[in-house]
């Protein structure tokens, strides 16, 4: 099975899905937004299938920080343009694999999907 974790290394909750990745013996590549970017095919993508509803973090210190003008009005088109000029906005980890997308880190939630 093929699988893709995004994120920054640095993230605590990514830490914890790349050690319970680790622990069960899961091959994974590792994309990191803060070196390398996301690519506007990829996040469209994710935004076709989840919703950029889901894929906003809204309660992150960088949403936080912008200007309220930034914050109003959120729409797709919007929200995108937000993720790319700052990729951490976007809620991590993002897990694809074989069978689809996953967002966020729950250990029975990667238990259920990866096995």
């Amino acid at each position: 099975m093929k699988v893709t974790i995004y994120g920054i290394k640095n993230c605590d909750t990514m830490k914890k899905a790349r050690t319970w990745l680790e622990q069960h013996r899961i091959d994974y590549d590792f994309h990191d937004y803060k070196t390398s970017g996301i690519d506007r095919n990829q996040l469209e993508h994710w935004c076709k299938e989840l919703g950029w509803e889901v894929l906003l973090n809204r309660a992150g210190t960088t949403f936080r920080k912008l200007a309220d003008g930034d914050k109003q009005g959120l729409d797709a088109r919007k929200a995108l343009a937000l993720m790319l000029a700052q990729p951490s906005m976007i809620k991590r980890p993002v897990l694809e694999y074989d069978g689809g997308i996953l967002v966020g880190f729950k250990p029975e939630t990667y238990a259920t999907a990866l096995s």
